[in-house]
């Protein structure tokens, strides 16, 4: 029993950082009233950037390339979103839209349709001691980007809770006027957020490419970046539940792998494409119960014009 427990925390520790990353900066983004619907597309060029890069350079600087061209991407959206006023969620789609097709035709174009060579993933910490420790065990042999994970989440909080710019970002969401009213430039604070967030879904797609993989291939990120979004609004546009969310996802996951190599006489029960899709009815089935008990961001969605107080 322990070590069907410990096979499952472990697998969902591998996977859970990706969600993690991308759901805080899809919160991030959000919670300074700029919808992030564009974070699938932000993942996949972070993961496509690392994985090229990681072919030239040493992988944690390929991770940053990653981070930096999710910025990258989320600066058209800001773009779009902030200068140009224009419907947000078109905005992400399309982004999404591009990402897709650009990744395809590049990966192709250079690579083959299979996806990149392989590269050099991060390297994994073993932690002395803790391995041996049951349960608690499954927290060793994991790189670098999982520990960062399970602490960015808290810092996150206590930025937002604690700090004078996380109350400016969360007022910039709720009441963007009233913080125009005090010298502040909304669109400033705004943009921030909106690059932040791309930093952090590119980071989570970084991740997919350096760690759980090690290459991209042609279907990455294969949806985690929406489902990244249904654990923000689970978690109710905060970082520690947008984080426990995406552990739930992630372990979801982590089950159906665990079901498909350990219990193989299921796939004589049950349709594999029923246990492939078990982690997305999970996310419908939360989006379900969630209903309307979310506390989105009053001005979410809604572009800041100075002269409409």
């Amino acid at each position: 029993m322990f070590e069907v427990l410990h096979s499952l925390l472990f697998s969902t520790l591998d996977a859970a950082p990706a969600l993690v990353f991308a759901a805080l900066g899809a919160m991030l983004s959000e919670r300074a009233g700029v919808v992030s619907v564009g974070v699938e597309g932000m993942m996949r060029t972070g993961a496509f950037c690392a994985a090229v890069a990681a072919l030239v350079m040493p992988t944690p600087l390929a991770v940053g390339v990653g981070m930096a061209a999710g910025a990258g991407i989320a600066s058209v959206h800001g773009f779009l979103s902030i200068r140009w006023r224009s419907d947000q969620v078109v905005s992400g789609m399309a982004l999404n839209l591009v990402a897709m097709a650009g990744g395809t035709y590049l990966l192709e174009s250079f690579f083959g349709p299979n996806g990149t060579p392989s590269i050099t993933q991060l390297s994994r910490w073993n932690i002395p001691g803790l391995s041996q420790v049951p349960l608690l065990g499954a927290l060793s042999g994991h790189a670098a980007p999982t520990y960062l994970a399970l602490t960015l989440p808290f810092l996150f909080h206590l930025l937002l809770s604690r700090t004078p710019l996380g109350l400016r970002l969360r007022a910039v969401g709720d009441k963007p006027h009233a913080v125009a009213t005090l010298g502040l430039s909304v669109p400033a604070l705004r943009w921030g957020a909106v690059l932040g967030g791309g930093m952090m879904a590119g980071l989570g797609g970084a991740v997919l490419s350096t760690t759980v993989l090690d290459r991209f291939e042609q279907h990455t990120p294969s949806g985690l970046g929406f489902m990244a979004l249904a654990a923000m609004v689970f978690g109710r546009w905060t970082p520690v539940g947008a984080f426990a969310a995406a552990l739930f996802f992630a372990a979801g996951n982590a089950l159906r792998i665990g079901l498909a190599s350990s219990a193989p006489w299921l796939l004589d029960l049950v349709p594999q494409g029923f246990l492939l899709a078990l982690p997305y009815l999970l996310t419908l089935l939360v989006l379900a119960l969630q209903g309307q008990r979310g506390h989105a961001p009053a001005a979410l969605g809604t572009p800041f014009e100075q002269e409409s107080r």
